[in-house]
């Protein structure tokens, strides 16, 4: 066994898995580019971009160099009481891309959609209504942690295991989003949604008319509208934002994944000046969340160096050949016996099975062909970076189409 599996295997505890880990676990040297280096030097091209947040590829230089910049004035310091170029210059940048001149800097895309709901729920406090009830769309998915898992599907996600323990609030479909708003109008909080896509809920395309729906409903009646593009933001579904895709402006708007360009671990929840300036002037007065690495200098410079990337080249026209590609190269899966659906958009493609049983075997055939895929229940996807070349994304596609013909054959 590898010295650095054998370690693994007794303390490590990895996501969504057991102790020790029930699924092989790949020792990995480096990386560069869309490439994963494993221990033994075999590489593979990285069709998640590292859990969709290496939107550039692995160590572009701006980015280490941005790093390695601010390590050498200051590493961190604390963001209470104080401030710095980094974090300011950030906020300012957030609040021109997203259009919300409020911005709350935090540590993950889970705690920012924490911050979310806090911040619609003092919204309401401070307008004297003790609200604290949010809908969300069934499929829903919206990060780990309790508030979190209080808005994702109770019933078709990973967190239904925690039962009674989550906060109780309301689930409809897309198609009754309407009537549900309209119903429950003055008992709610806030409505959260994710724009255009549904994440790891089942990573479900929609039409983009449900998000002006609830735009306009939530105008009508005053409540916080939250639009979780920790996924789909920068420009995963080939705009900016997925909401844009609906021309809509959200009250609320949660970010994270793509924010630092896969380096550094940071999220940020923006907002309105009427809800930041609603609290503030009332007796709730302050916002009540206190990360304690929130605003890191590192984070924030190289979430500001990823930023000017996206600015200094056409992402844009890359994400739409990524998505020219997917659509040509995965859509004769359809045709195979154990294949549900196929679907992408931007720089998303999905391959729906019609049983979990067989993502497994189709990862561990991936690997073999130097592809890396981390499929989940019926799900093989891929998220690329922008940056990647036509000669690995069809790489990855064709390891993926290979895998997946090669599983229907003997299923």
């Amino acid at each position: 066994m590898n010295d650095t599996i054998a370690l693994d295997y007794k303390h490590t505890w990895h996501p969504y898995n057991s102790l020790p880990t029930r699924s092989d676990i790949l020792p990995v040297k480096c990386t560069y580019g869309q490439t994963i280096v494993l221990e033994d030097g075999r590489e593979l091209t990285d069709a998640m971009s590292s859990w969709w947040s290496a939107i550039h590829g692995y160590n572009h230089p701006k980015l280490v160099e941005a790093l390695k910049n601010q390590a050498d004035v200051m590493p961190h310091v604390m963001f209470g009481g104080l401030t710095h170029n980094p974090a300011a210059t950030l906020c300012e940048k957030l609040a021109k891309l997203t259009k919300l001149p409020s911005v709350f800097l935090c540590d993950s895309g889970s705690v920012s959609v924490e911050v979310a709901l806090k911040t619609a729920i003092l919204y309401n406090k401070a307008k004297g209504k003790n609200l604290s009830r949010f809908i969300a769309l069934n499929n829903s998915y919206h990060g780990d942690t309790l508030g979190c898992m209080g808005v994702c599907d109770p019933k078709n996600s990973m967190h239904s295991l925690y039962g009674d323990y989550l906060p109780k609030n309301i689930f409809c479909d897309i198609d009754h989003l309407k009537d549900t708003i309209e119903r429950y109008k003055d008992e709610i909080a806030g409505v959260i949604l994710e724009p255009i896509v549904q994440g790891a809920g089942g990573m479900k395309i929609h039409k983009p008319s449900y998000l002006k729906t609830a735009r306009e409903l939530c105008t009508k009646y005053d409540i916080p509208l939250i639009v979780d593009e920790i996924a789909t933001g920068f420009g995963h579904t080939g705009k900016m934002w997925g909401s844009d895709h609906a021309n809509i402006t959200p009250d609320i708007i949660t970010l994270g994944k793509g924010l630092t360009g896969g380096v550094m671990s940071m999220a940020a929840m923006c907002t309105t000046k009427n809800i930041s300036d609603t609290i503030s002037n009332s007796e709730v007065g302050v916002l009540m969340h206190g990360p304690t690495f929130m605003g890191n200098p590192l984070a924030c410079s190289v979430a500001n160096a990823s930023l000017d990337l996206l600015q200094e080249y056409d992402w844009q026209n890359k994400v739409k050949n990524i998505e020219k590609i997917f659509s040509k190269e995965l859509e004769p899966l359809k045709k195979l016996d154990i294949v549900a659906d196929v679907r992408n958009i931007g720089a998303i493609g999905v391959v729906e099975l019609k049983y979990d049983c067989y993502t497994q075997e189709i990862q561990k055939l991936c690997v073999e062909q130097g592809v890396w895929i981390r499929p989940f229940g019926k799900l093989v996807y891929s998220i690329v970076s922008y940056t990647i070349s036509d000669d690995e994304l069809y790489k990855i596609c064709n390891a993926v189409k290979r895998s997946i013909n090669s599983v229907n054959l003997y299923k």
